[in-house]
């Protein structure tokens, strides 16, 4: 068993069992980690959101076709990369799958050096995509924590609202603002203001 370790994970769907033995062959041969599947269903019911991947799908599938997949994906907020396999009379659908998102097409029959450059591409997009996503995630986590006054009284901090304005906005006493924004520093790990305001919108706060 090899001890390198893979570069990413590859999905491959697609309806055809020879272009997914051709592929998955050639992308282990590169040492990426494939996992294939024979529809675009198949491959959602088993699709894990949180692995930092990429995805080759042919465009033109019996069942749901690859733009349909694309759909669901958007759908779900997915920040997966794909790349569509096309026919030469499918160069117009792809073309309208990139306009909603896809990195790129390929036409078969596709060249092998041209296929692993778009999967090193996919790949390094992936990752920070999925920075992105997961920083989504945690910042929407942390939000949550929030009682719906907690939120308001932030809304307003982020809009640069003094605490005497916060009071009269809510009609509440200024030692209640000041309960409710420690509260939010506590529960949202913040340790400054900077800090809250970064969290709040989306940045990272600085590591000390």
């Amino acid at each position: 068993m090899s001890l390198i370790p893979k570069k990413g994970t590859v999905y491959v769907v697609d309806d055809d069992e020879a272009v997914r033995d051709s592929l998955q062959w050639l992308l282990e041969g590169k040492d990426y980690r494939v996992r294939c599947f024979e529809s675009a269903e198949a491959f959602l019911s088993r699709y894990d959101a949180r692995e930092v991947a990429c995805l080759i799908a042919d465009i033109r599938m019996g069942g749901m076709t690859g733009m349909e997949l694309q759909e669901k994906l958007i759908e779900r907020q997915s920040p997966l990369p794909i790349v569509f396999i096309t026919g030469h009379g499918d160069v117009p659908m792809a073309v309208e799958s990139m306009k909603r998102g896809a990195l790129d097409f390929i036409q078969k029959p596709f060249k092998e050096d041209q296929l692993v450059l778009l999967v090193e591409r996919m790949l390094e997009t992936a990752k920070e995509a999925f920075a992105t996503h997961q920083q989504a995630a945690s910042r929407d986590a942390l939000l949550s924590k929030l009682t719906g006054r907690e939120a308001q009284v932030l809304e307003r901090i982020v809009a640069g609202r003094l605490n005497k304005q916060i009071a009269d906005d809510l009609g509440i006493s200024i030692k209640t603002v000041e309960a409710h924004r420690a509260n939010i520093m506590e529960k949202l790990g913040a340790n400054t203001v900077a800090d809250l305001l970064k969290i709040a919108l989306g940045q990272t706060p600085a590591k000390v």
